[in-house]
């Protein structure tokens, strides 16, 4: 008897998936906005978006034109900085920083050349709009090893000395870089990408799916028929996390595999297994949000307060540890803060669940208090 009813459980519940599915076929332009999301959008955050500092403009202001002041201007090339130019005047210099026509205004001094040669200490002026801090940082600091790497093969050459002779005692910084040893941006920017649009759908989908029912006054027949709360619930969140989940396999397997060969040193199942359980912990959100919403616009004005301050301070584009302790402990109820850790992990680390146990526990264990949270408020909502 207790097979039997358990056979009829498990029925219902895949008759109610496969209604899910079939319903969110039917909307066309979610679908479509689905696929965008999941693919040109993917694409255009990886080759659109960049961090790392290119194409600087620079303005040079040399007021001994010498060899010396020439090599130094001559070290200043692309990728990171564009010579736009000399100026006669450093008073034109920063009046075009002040218009953000230029970002790194080089000042040379006259006696640039004679006091190197006579072993004597000379400074140049970088002036540098930081009005865009990151980019103005990286500017300043490129710029600063430039100089310091000048500097350095002058104090050399005056003794007699090369920068590959080892006769005098130097400290050098050698540099392995893991798991990205190219520094290949687009690896970033996509898997980010990526990130950001599952925890939006996972949020955004099951409250839709189920504020939809309350829209068309089926919510009711729903409740009086042999159907639970637990299975009218646990079916949207299922039907969403199947679609998320080849959607994601079209965004890694379409996109940023062929394109940005972005790798999968871990197991791809792994990975897909992890975003599934992700998909169930962030839909917690969404059957809470779904809770007390009336309508579908009512929804997305939810979702967008939630998966904000998700997105901006669970790590995904700025440092987590860097962050205020207070922010970090408020973080911790978000599944992307894990979900991040776990991404990075099984897909450019290759790790495996060893490794990974604690945000996979910590997730597991925030999915199901999000989860039975929302079937309460489901169950008090009708009561």
């Amino acid at each position: 008897m207790d097979e039997h009813r358990a056979a009829r459980w498990w029925r219902r519940l895949a008759a109610m998936t496969r209604k899910e599915v079939l319903q969110l076929g039917r909307d066309f332009p979610l679908l479509l906005f689905l696929l965008y999301s999941f693919s040109l959008s993917v694409y255009v955050s990886g080759v659109g978006v960049t961090m790392q500092l290119q194409n600087a403009s620079l303005l040079v202001h040399d007021a001994d034109h010498s060899f010396s002041s020439r090599e130094l201007i001559h070290r200043f090339q692309l990728p990171y900085f564009r010579l736009q130019g000399e100026i006669a005047d450093p008073r034109e210099g920063r009046r075009r920083l002040d218009e953000g026509t230029v970002m790194v205004l080089l000042d040379i001094p006259p006696r640039f050349h004679e006091a190197l040669a006579g072993r004597e200490a000379t400074a140049v002026q970088l002036l540098v709009d930081t009005t865009n801090s990151p980019q103005g940082l990286s500017a300043a600091g490129y710029a600063a090893q430039i100089v310091s790497r000048f500097g350095s093969e002058v104090g050399l050459a005056s003794v007699g000395l090369s920068s590959t002779q080892s006769a005098i005692p130097m400290i050098t910084s050698a540099h392995r870089v893991w798991f990205n040893p190219n520094q290949d941006e687009t690896w970033f920017q996509s898997i980010s990408h990526l990130l950001r649009m599952v925890t939006v759908f996972a949020v955004l989908l099951p409250a839709a799916a189920l504020v939809r029912e309350k829209e068309r006054g089926t919510v009711e027949q729903l409740l009086v028929s042999p159907l639970s709360p637990l299975q009218i619930m646990l079916s949207k969140v299922l039907a969403m996390t199947a679609v998320i989940l080849l959607c994601a396999a079209i965004a890694l397997y379409g996109v940023m595999r062929p394109v940005f060969h972005v790798p999968m040193k871990g197991a791809a199942w792994l990975f897909f297994l992890l975003t599934g359980l992700h998909v169930f912990t962030t839909s917690g959100f969404g059957l809470v949000a779904a809770t007390v919403t009336r309508n579908q616009a009512q929804v997305g004005m939810i979702t967008l307060f939630l998966v904000g301050p998700m997105m901006l301070l669970s790590g995904l584009t700025t440092p987590y540890e860097s962050m205020p302790k207070w922010v970090q402990m408020i973080m911790a109820i978000s599944p992307l803060r894990y979900y991040i850790d776990i991404t990075y992990g099984v897909m450019l680390k290759g790790a495996d669940l060893d490794i990974l146990w604690r945000p996979v526990g910590a997730m597991a264990l925030l999915g199901g208090g999000l989860f039975g949270f929302g079937m309460w408020r489901f169950r008090r909502q009708f009561e």
